[in-house]
C-alpha cells in the first residue's frame, strides 16, 4: 500500500481527523479524539492499528513478521503491520476499518448515535 492510499483511506472514515501530535513525523488518524491509526510519514514501511486482543494474536500468529505487537504502544490492544509485505491492499484497509470500529465502540453510546447513528 503506498502512502497517499493509506492517509486518504483513513481521512475517508468519518469524523477522522489527522495530526502530528508526537513528532514531525508520526502522523496520528484519530475519530472524535482517540486515536486508531499512526504511521511515519517519511519511513512508511509500517502502520499501527488498534486491535481486539483474541484478533491481534491472531493476526500475529498468521502473519508472523509482518504483523507485530504494537510499537511504542500497548501490545495487548494495538499490532504494527509492515505495509512493505505482501498484504493486498484490501486486507490493510480492512484491518484499518477494524481498528476505527474498536475506537468507536469505545466511545459512550450517546457519542456513537450522536455522530454515526444507530
Amino acid at each position: 500500500m503506498h502512502i497517499d492510499e493509506c492517509r486518504d483511506y483513513c481521512l475517508s472514515l468519518p469524523h477522522t481527523t489527522e495530526s502530528l501530535p508526537f513528532d514531525e513525523t508520526t502522523l496520528v488518524f484519530k475519530v472524535k479524539d482517540k486515536m486508531f491509526a499512526l504511521f511515519d510519514i517519511e519511513n512508511f514501511t509500517s502502520i499501527t492499528l488498534k486491535c481486539d486482543p483474541e484478533k491481534a494474536i491472531l493476526l500475529r500468529e498468521q502473519y508472523p513478521n509482518i504483523v507485530i505487537g504494537g510499537y511504542h504502544t500497548n501490545k495487548k490492544h494495538w499490532n504494527t503491520v509492515y505495509t512493505n509485505a505482501h498484504l493486498s491492499d484490501d486486507l490493510i484497509k480492512s484491518w484499518i476499518k477494524h481498528s476505527f470500529d474498536m475506537v468507536v465502540a469505545g466511545m459512550p453510546k450517546k457519542i456513537q448515535t450522536e455522530f454515526f447513528g444507530e
